[in-house]
């Protein structure tokens, strides 16, 4: 389950200018921008300079572009990624997402042990202590990963025109509660269900409710379990009967991108190449990285640091050994920028442009990392 973003810190505005010059030649001038945050619900970066600070406009006629030469490779991708932002706008024959009933939360049984919050509405504060294991945790986070892996499986079958998220929930939430494990999102901050349903725009946190899937539909299904006082968390984004070909190939990509970020992890690694990987990836086919959900410490806690930023950023810190997180990148296939309903949960993409999302729990190892929530 991602976390949002509130305030973004110590931004440096992006400049970018690009025109098209003679020989195929893409011309541009460009400044990096990097940011870092420590809290998790918030706000956009907003102002960018026009002119360089100290310097007149003289200077400025005289700035030096530099240019590079696109690859045919580049070229294609770039006329493909124009073709299927057409095909999405015109495909939007799709009604805008609407919410359905929201039906009452299921009851959880007395025996099965509940994490703190759950008697609360109180969004919890995001747990400064990082989620490092001894060999007995590591068995415990071994298990709590492996039942959220199999209720995703089962979960994804259900995955069918006409079928309701509503229903995905009551059996999420039953499978989970035979095993005598706690569906951790229910509960948690307020939030009504037992899992969390995004279905096309929706980047997160969709909540389950009496919409019937569409043929041609997407969705993200995000499980995560409370077993023996661990967590485990993962999600997978399905197709509903037949989908278009440009969401099938972001779809694909965003699994991809999860791998690639999870390829750079081991002991000593520094948490920023995750974002640099995933970023390197998406861009090569064009696709935005949402940067206002991140990955984040999973344990005995739902939600800890260390936050992992899933695009380019300069967030200090390595890995450590025996350390679990998640990662859990979002694509869309139009712009970054999000708007969330009333319910102060559900995050659209605010051009209507379709997500997608996957995301595992992991496990750092000395020469690597150990996927917990593979199936």
């Amino acid at each position: 389950m991602a976390f949002f973003l509130t305030s973004i810190s110590h931004a440096v505005p992006t400049l970018q200018f690009s025109t098209t010059c003679f020989h195929g030649e893409l011309c541009s001038l460009s400044s990096s921008s990097s940011s870092s945050s420590s809290s998790f619900m918030g706000a956009r970066l907003a102002s960018f300079p026009s002119t360089f600070p100290g310097k007149s406009s003289s200077f400025r006629k005289g700035l030096v572009v530099y240019s590079k030469r696109i690859s045919g490779l580049e070229e294609a991708i770039r006329i493909r990624r124009e073709r299927e932002l057409r095909t999405s706008t015109a495909s939007q024959r799709r009604p805008p997402l609407r919410r359905g009933k929201v039906s009452q939360r299921l009851p959880v049984p007395d025996h099965i042990p509940k994490p703190p919050y759950a008697g609360t509405k109180i969004l919890p504060e995001i747990s400064k202590e990082y989620q490092i294991h001894d060999a007995e945790g590591i068995l415990k986070m071994r298990a709590a990963c492996e039942l959220a892996a199999q209720v995703l499986d089962h979960a994804g079958t259900l995955v069918r025109p006409s079928v309701t998220t509503n229903e995905i929930d009551k059996v999420v939430h039953q499978m989970i509660i035979d095993a005598g494990a706690y569906p951790s999102p229910l509960g948690y901050g307020g939030f009504p269900k037992s899992v969390c349903t995004s279905v096309n725009e929706c980047m997160c946190h969709g909540i389950p409710d009496s919409r019937q899937l569409q043929d041609g539909d997407i969705i993200n299904i995000d499980v995560t379990v409370y077993l023996n006082g661990y967590h485990g968390d993962t999600s997978k984004t399905f197709f509903c009967g037949n989908v278009s070909d440009a969401m099938k190939r972001l779809v694909k990509v965003t699994e991809e991108c999860l791998h690639k970020g999870i390829a750079v992890c081991k002991d000593g690694a520094l948490y920023r190449k995750i974002g640099k990987r995933i970023s390197e990836h998406a861009e090569k086919f064009g696709y935005g990285v949402v940067d206002r959900f991140v990955g984040h410490g999973v344990g005995n806690v739902f939600h800890s640091e260390p936050l992992i930023f899933h695009h380019r950023n300069d967030k200090p810190g390595f890995m450590v050994e025996g350390q679990t997180f998640t990662i859990e990148p979002i694509l869309t296939l139009g712009n970054t920028e999000c708007i969330t309903w009333e319910d102060n949960w559900t995050t659209l993409t605010a051009d209507g442009s379709p997500a997608a999302q996957f995301e595992h729990t992991i496990l750092i190892t000395k020469t690597g990392a150990e996927i917990l929530t593979k199936a």
